[in-house]
């Protein structure tokens, strides 16, 4: 054998013994991590995660297999959200997913360098957020449910439903997004007010100990409904704001048709969980090398209108077929 073509053989079957090597060692596993606000055990955390993690899958990510999803809750308590976020932060993983605006805002504290994608934002330059729609460009990404754009809406949607309704109560979570975006939703909703003749008065609530004394105030005064401002702390603790709704007969109207499946009158907004399997597309191309800040923030385009009729029953109220007829999904 010619000494040539045995130092080919000899390097060729070197270079292809390290290629079967490297074949053989296993390929790092993606990180994700993903910050709830209710407990990580809860039907909320569950079922935010189950979205997100069914649009991975539809992206070919399989929990345990070729990604892994860190979790953490704060329990419905917002101001664990920036110890949470130092932990996970601390964890080094290749994606931040944080479910809403508040979540988002620890997060951003606690890195400027790792990738974030947020499913929920309320104002997303409002909260500072992002840069702007376009191009956000810092760490954060995601979509946003156009929070203080439909407030009016909602409002206007409830003077429809019941034509004779003056005295209305809000509810509205101090601290759930930046001053300037809370500022924006209530001066919405006071406008709205002003223009469809009716009575509204905001009642803050800090926190889910707060619910029961609000409720107790606002029976006291004899409401007719029930506005509820958009709030993660809101959504998590939504079975006992729809169950303190029913003694003092209120009718609610909120942003997320969970409220009316639990029995609130009435919603209108996008669908939340949806939102959470859509921004699996923004972890998707992350991992593929994309950049925060160059993904632009999504809009939704389609909000759903959903009526609880029974509940309407049990309130004595009769909805206008015109409305009924606008609704997405009507509860019998």
């Amino acid at each position: 054998m010619r000494r040539r073509e045995f130092v080919t053989l000899v390097g060729g079957a070197l270079v292809g013994g390290a290629l079967a090597a490297r074949a053989q060692q296993p390929r790092k596993l993606a990180r994700v991590a993903f910050l709830a606000t209710g407990a990580v055990e809860s039907s909320d955390a569950r079922a935010t995660l189950e979205a997100l993690k069914q649009g991975l899958r539809e992206h070919g990510y399989i929990d345990g297999q070729s990604i892994i999803v860190e979790v953490r809750g704060a329990d419905s308590q917002i101001e664990r959200f920036t110890a949470l976020a130092s932990e996970l932060v601390d964890l080094g993983p290749d994606v931040i997913v944080a479910s809403n605006t508040p979540a988002a805002r620890a997060v951003q504290q606690a890195t400027r360098a790792i990738p974030i994608v947020v499913p929920v934002m309320g104002d997303p330059v409002g909260d500072g957020l992002v840069a702007n729609l376009a191009r956000p460009g810092g760490n954060i990404t995601g979509l946003t449910f156009l929070g203080p754009q439909l407030v009016a809406k909602r409002l206007a949607l409830l003077r429809e439903a019941m034509p004779s309704v003056s005295r209305v109560a809000a509810i509205w979570h101090p601290g759930a997004y930046s001053e300037h975006t809370m500022t924006d939703m209530l001066k919405q909703a006071a406008e709205a007010a002003q223009s469809l003749g009716v009575n509204l008065k905001l009642f803050a609530v800090k926190g889910p100990a707060d619910l029961e004394q609000t409720f107790s105030a606002i029976a006291g005064e004899r409401y007719e409904a029930l506005f509820v401002f958009p709030s993660p702390m809101f959504f998590t603790e939504r079975q006992r704001i729809i169950n303190l709704t029913t003694q003092p007969r209120l009718a609610s109207v909120s942003m997320s048709s969970e409220f009316v499946k639990l029995g609130g009158l009435m919603s209108y907004g996008a669908d939340i969980n949806d939102s959470f399997r859509i921004s699996a597309k923004y972890v998707d191309k992350i991992l593929r090398g994309s950049k925060p800040a160059d993904l632009p923030v999504e809009q939704p385009t389609k909000f759903d209108l959903w009526i609880n009729l029974k509940t309407a029953k049990e309130l004595g109220l009769s909805i206008p077929s015109t409305l009924l007829a606008r609704a997405d999904e009507v509860i019998e």
